[in-house]
């Protein structure tokens, strides 16, 4: 088994697809589900398969993000740069971190239209992509 992809049910579809577009996300695809509703599929354009869903239903109640989902993390290669861009595209992420200390991953947080917050990590040189056992013996 494995994880397909995260989805998140958004409020404004243009809005959401604005921001994540703008985080460096490319649209696979949509499906119109009926009644207004849709489907967007989104991937990073590194990757090879989808990796993130947007729901909208128009017709549903707001979207309440507080009601258990804390956030979604996303790797990037050079976090400084990664800001840089972000900020320049409007998106305003928070201040550089080091949540293990200096020689640990370096992360700062932004936070989309809806309120899901988003966490971007630059793991330190030599260290494997993603989590693994390894980080937890």
């Amino acid at each position: 088994m494995k994880t397909l992809f995260v989805s998140y049910r958004v409020t404004d579809l243009d809005r959401s697809l604005g921001f994540y577009t703008a985080l460096g996300y490319a649209e696979l695809g949509r499906v119109d589900i009926g009644d207004g509703a849709r489907l967007v599929i989104l991937k990073f354009p590194e990757e090879p398969a989808a990796s993130l869903e947007l729901v909208h239903r128009p017709g549903d109640k707001p979207v309440d993000v507080g009601s258990g989902f804390d956030h979604l993390a996303i790797q990037v290669d050079k976090l400084a740069t990664t800001m840089e861009t972000l900020s320049e595209a409007g998106l305003n992420p928070g201040p550089l971190e080091y949540p293990g200390g200096p020689e640990g991953p370096k992360t700062s947080w932004l936070t989309d239209p809806d309120g899901y917050r988003i966490e971007l990590v630059e793991w330190p040189p030599g260290h494997t992509d993603g989590l693994t056992p390894a980080e937890f013996s």
